[in-house]
Parts: structure tokens; C-alpha cells; sequence
């Protein structure tokens, strides 16, 4: 048998609608569900810039010359990014997009996509930002390193390992939200020891 006294709740029924729910309504229903709409129309184009610096630029360098650019290699990790699409995924997709733009580019396979990212520096976007003073929020958070143990702890049942884990510290403005700088550091390394040098990444600092 089930007493009352395990569930608490029951002896503040009486008490939990002292306030009436807060109800909404939309006034403006063709606008939000234009707005609705407008949440899965996506757009995208390929820039001449971006086509032009597609291959690879000649080098001196020994063995069989790169392909592809690292600004090429960058757009599709980009798109995979967004799109959440696995790396064949990627290449069925940016393959499609270059065929709806009449582009006669190549795409780069998944195996050379899988290749290429390791070590790729991605560009810094160009933020137009007005001149001013910008509180800065700093803050981190973890991340879990996977690897080989992980998988052998899961299918075979080794013996569990110490986990590793990495720390990303992050730089936002406090008004917009917008993310200025970022540093990849040990999970030892605290906030207060990335105050110097997080700010020199921002532009104007």
C-alpha cells in the first residue's frame, strides 16, 4: 500500500495554482508564420573569390602536388559543420550544390577531407566592429578526449583508464554574445591564468 506521506506533493495541492498560467496570443499570425517559414530557408552560394582560389596554388615542394586548397578543404568542413552531414555526406552535398550552380569545380573526397583537416587553420572571420569599449566574459568548459581506450573498454572490457580532458576557454561580448577569442589549453589551466592572453586575439586590442 502506498502512503501519502510519499508523495509530498498531494499536501500542497491545494496551494499550487495560487497564480493563474500566463497565457499568450499571437496577433500577428501571418507574420509568425512567415517567420516560421523563414527558419528552413536556406541560401547559399559560392562566391567568385572562393571559386577562383579553389586549387591547390603550385609549389616546390617534392612528391605529387595538393588538389585542392586549404580555403577549399575549409568550405566543405564548414558546410559539414552546419549541415551536421557525415564526410560522403559532405561530398554528395557540396557535389550537388556545384551542379544547381553550373560550377565546374571538383570536390574533394571524404578520404581527402579526413586527411587534409588534421592541422588545417581555419580563417578568422572579419568582424565589423564598432570602436568602443567591449566587456569581455571569459569562461571555459570541458572536453572528454576519446580514443582507442574507450572502444576497448566498451567491446573487450579492459580495464577502465584515466579519461583525459582538455579545457576550451572562451571570450565573449557581453552585450551581443558573440565569441572573440578562444584557446584550446590542459584541464589544469584555469581562467584567470588566460586573462593576458585571450584579449591580444581580438582585433583593436
Amino acid at each position: 500500500m502506498i502512503k501519502d506521506h510519499f508523495m509530498p506533493f498531494k499536501q500542497t495541492d491545494d496551494r499550487r495554482h495560487k497564480f493563474d498560467k500566463a497565457r499568450f496570443k499571437v496577433t500577428n499570425c501571418s507574420e509568425y508564420n512567415e517567420s516560421l517559414r523563414r527558419r528552413g530557408d536556406i541560401t547559399i552560394w559560392i562566391d567568385d573569390s572562393v571559386a577562383d582560389a579553389w586549387s591547390a596554388p603550385a609549389n616546390n615542394r617534392r612528391g605529387k602536388p595538393a588538389t585542392y586548397s586549404d580555403l577549399a578543404i575549409e568550405t566543405c568542413l564548414r558546410i559539414r559543420s552546419v549541415l551536421g552531414l557525415a564526410l560522403r555526406q559532405t561530398q554528395g552535398f557540396v557535389s550537388s550544390l556545384f551542379r544547381l550552380l553550373e560550377l565546374d569545380l571538383p570536390v574533394p573526397d571524404s578520404s581527402t577531407l579526413s586527411r587534409r583537416c588534421d592541422g588545417l587553420e581555419l580563417s578568422r572571420p572579419k568582424r565589423d566592429r564598432q570602436p568602443g569599449t567591449t566587456t569581455l566574459v571569459i569562461d571555459s568548459t570541458g572536453l572528454k578526449v576519446f580514443g582507442a581506450g574507450e572502444w576497448q573498454e566498451s567491446n573487450h572490457g579492459t580495464r577502465e583508464k584515466r579519461r583525459k580532458w582538455r579545457k576550451v576557454h572562451l571570450g565573449l561580448d557581453l552585450d551581443t554574445g558573440e565569441v572573440l577569442c578562444s584557446e584550446l589549453t590542459e584541464d589544469s589551466v584555469g581562467d584567470p591564468a588566460m586573462v593576458p592572453d585571450l584579449p591580444d586575439q581580438i582585433d583593436g586590442t
